[in-house]
């Protein structure tokens, strides 16, 4: 498998000739016991260790994506009676329990992220508990822009749903091939990218935030990493397609889903952002 931006899809096992194995890849046109050309003998289509599809990486997606909904409108709205306001609106206060909220949703979707990807094992139970905690901190952060800029979060909502469905098509009718030079790039950019962010992050402690302030700087860098999140995708899809075509068992559909959901969080939150640039500009 080609390596991907996504640390999520490093290091996936290949699949070995006999059912269900992991190991050296075996060529698909090669008969290894089952109908020439067409690869190795496949399991009972009710086996749970059959070969995953699109259909299981659509599915395994969806759930996924449902849960942060669910739980990111509902903490959305919740997050909205956690605030103080005063008579023109502005937010000056905001409750321990949506603080509480925000931080701890974070932090549990990085927990999960970090056993997922270094165990490199998919689950279905984790990827539905990272989608949750996702969907909390996402919500409280929404429900906290909500507030200051009416509308933004469905904006980004269509925005991010815009873009992944674009790059979709772009990738399904072959008008970007990912190809290794591709690949690299990608990756390349998104740890420039995260390098760029860290050295922001530790500056901003010293009153120096050009990156994340609203101006001109931070709205092309916004931009950018748009960008960026939006080719990776490209990346998430070919290794999805990659996952199927080497017959690996259904159960890795989850991890394809955990993959996708990482991207699209990451892209969420930067759309977001922008448009808080954009609105707090007019």
């Amino acid at each position: 498998m080609r390596s991907s931006s996504n640390p999520a899809f490093r290091r996936l096992p290949t699949r070995n000739a006999a059912y269900g194995g992991f190991g050296p890849n075996v060529g698909f046109n090669e008969p290894q016991g089952g109908v020439p050309g067409y690869g190795p003998p496949q399991a009972p289509a009710g086996s749970a260790d059959r070969p995953m599809t699109v259909d299981d990486v659509v599915i395994k997606t969806g759930l996924s994506l449902g849960v942060a909904l669910l739980t990111g409108v509902i903490t959305a709205f919740w997050a909205q009676t956690q605030l103080t306001l005063n008579s023109a609106g502005q937010v000056v206060g905001v409750s321990g329990a949506l603080i509480g909220a925000l931080v701890g949703g974070m932090l549990v979707g990085l927990v999960l992220s970090l056993v997922m990807i270094f165990r490199q094992k998919p689950s279905g139970v984790m990827t539905l508990l990272y989608s949750a905690a996702e969907g909390v901190f996402l919500g409280a952060i929404s429900g906290l822009f909500e507030i200051v800029y009416p509308g933004i979060a469905l904006q980004a909502i269509v925005g991010t749903a815009g873009v992944f469905i674009g790059m979709l098509i772009v990738y399904k009718t072959g008008a970007v091939k990912v190809t290794p030079k591709l690949t690299k790039w990608i990756v390349g950019a998104v740890v420039g990218v995260a390098i760029l962010m860290l050295v922001n992050l530790i500056t901003s402690f010293f009153g120096f935030n050009p990156l994340r302030d609203g101006g001109p700087i931070a709205i092309i860098f916004s931009l950018v990493v748009i960008g960026i999140a939006a080719f990776s995708f490209l990346l998430d899809f070919n290794m999805a397609d990659e996952m199927i075509r080497e017959g690996m068992p259904s159960k890795w559909a989850w991890f394809a889903a955990f993959g996708l959901m990482t991207t699209l969080v990451w892209l969420y939150l930067e759309i977001l952002r922008l448009l808080s640039y954009l609105q707090s500009s007019d």
